[in-house]
């Protein structure tokens, strides 16, 4: 690893960054000035003035994302602050300009104020088609994007919604493998933050109605202090809402105690949680997904000691790398052609069972497509946007009903 820091010093010390702004056409003439700036720039302002949608045809914004964080919750470092977390911001533009072909920039803001972010973005908005939240620690991360759900473009954490997506994807195709039904399995999430209560959601289709939804029957969820049950005092209200669709039964104890019987185990905590003794406790041919970076909650080695069927981990030195990657470029791209306001829980669901059906015979070391295939993005955006489209349609149906009962 220590060689892999110096390389990535050097690295980025040699690029200077690792994006890029340039233009789409040269200004080599004064016909060319006249017509990309002024004069003839003020036509199209006009035009937009009068129809803001052109906006999207006529200015970056119809393929444009901003990357906002705060810095307080980067992967693996903690809060360390808006300027630190740059470079990772900056990784991350790199990635949907690789993998979709969406432009995306990042916004560092030097800001913990929750009130003040979510006024910050509104301010910005108009530039963008999506935003894209990235490691903003939680309850801040569910109050900022819950609060911009109105803002008129997507407004997605990644941090939550895009490692939720993966999970899923996952989760689908190990149950393929093993020969088990997902909705009737056990699963233990050993952490509570952004990802481990969107992943909560998901597999619970928490208040949603899909024929896409896959709803697990028995899920429990963990924190630092063990199982979130409906006796413990200590839980902030993200914790709470979660009683309202895991752990019905109020099972107590640590995570070496829950996951006795558990035929699934989601990591999105710390590394070393588990040993070998853990997965021998499970229901026999469990499936770990230890997701916690630079350390899994268990190895890939000891958990297969103890009798693991599938391993995935979030590490790329692994097979079964569960990485975002694999979900927001094409989630984006396919929210940015359908001109979606939202990023809803059907197209989360969409891009899920997108990416699950792209392995076309899952083994224990294939559950996931590779973090470097490049055609997956086309395929998720593909899914995306037409779940749009069938949502826009049911809007419609809805609305041509009521106006028929009105009438």
């Amino acid at each position: 690893m220590k060689e892999v820091y110096k390389k990535s010093i050097d690295l980025h010390n040699n690029l200077k960054g690792k994006i890029e702004i340039t233009n789409k056409m040269d200004v080599n003439s004064k016909d060319d000035l006249s017509l990309l700036y002024s004069p003839g720039v003020a036509q199209p302002c006009l035009e937009i003035e009068k129809n803001p949608e052109l906006a999207y045809d006529m200015t970056i914004k119809g393929n444009t994302i901003a990357v906002i964080t705060n810095g307080t919750a980067v992967l693996g470092l903690g809060n360390i602050g808006a300027l630190a977390s740059l470079p990772v911001m900056e990784g991350k533009a790199m990635l949907f300009k690789k993998f979709a072909g969406v432009n995306a920039f990042p916004i560092c803001l030097d800001c913990d104020d929750t009130d003040d972010i979510i006024d910050t973005i509104r301010r910005i908005a108009p530039v963008f088609g999506g935003i894209n939240l990235e490691d903003i620690k939680a309850p801040e991360s569910f109050i900022i994007e819950e609060k911009l759900q109105d803002l008129g473009i997507p407004v997605f954490h990644d941090d939550q919604h895009g490692t939720a997506i993966v999970t899923l994807a996952a989760l689908i195709n190990a149950a393929k493998v093993v020969g088990k039904k997902v909705e009737d399995m056990k699963v233990v999430i050993n952490g509570a933050g952004a990802a481990g209560i969107a992943i909560a959601k998901l597999l619970r289709c928490y208040n949603v109605e899909s024929e896409l939804c896959v709803s697990i029957k028995q899920l429990i969820v963990a924190d630092s202090q063990g199982a979130i049950h409906r006796r413990r005092y200590d839980l902030n209200s993200a914790k709470t809402e979660l009683l309202k669709y895991s752990n019905f039964q109020d099972v107590e104890g640590d995570i070496h105690e829950i996951i006795k019987g558990a035929d699934v185990f989601i990591g999105v905590s710390k590394g070393d949680v588990l040993t070998k003794a853990d997965i021998q406790n499970m229901a026999k041919d469990p499936i770990i997904f230890a997701m916690a970076n630079p350390e899994p909650e268990i190895h890939p080695e000891e958990a297969f000691e103890g009798g693991a069927a599938i391993v995935g981990t979030g590490r790329s030195d692994y097979p079964n790398q569960i990485n975002n990657v694999l979900a927001f470029p094409g989630i984006f791209k396919g929210a940015l052609k359908a001109r979606a306001k939202t990023i809803s829980t059907e197209m989360k669901l969409a891009a899920a069972f997108a990416i699950a059906k792209s392995v076309e015979h899952p083994t224990k070391d294939q559950v996931i497509p590779s973090a470097l295939d490049t055609s997956l993005a086309d395929v998720v955006a593909n899914a995306v946007e037409q779940a749009v489209y069938h949502e826009r349609e049911l809007e419609a149906e809805i609305e041509r009903e009521e106006t028929k009962l009105k009438g």
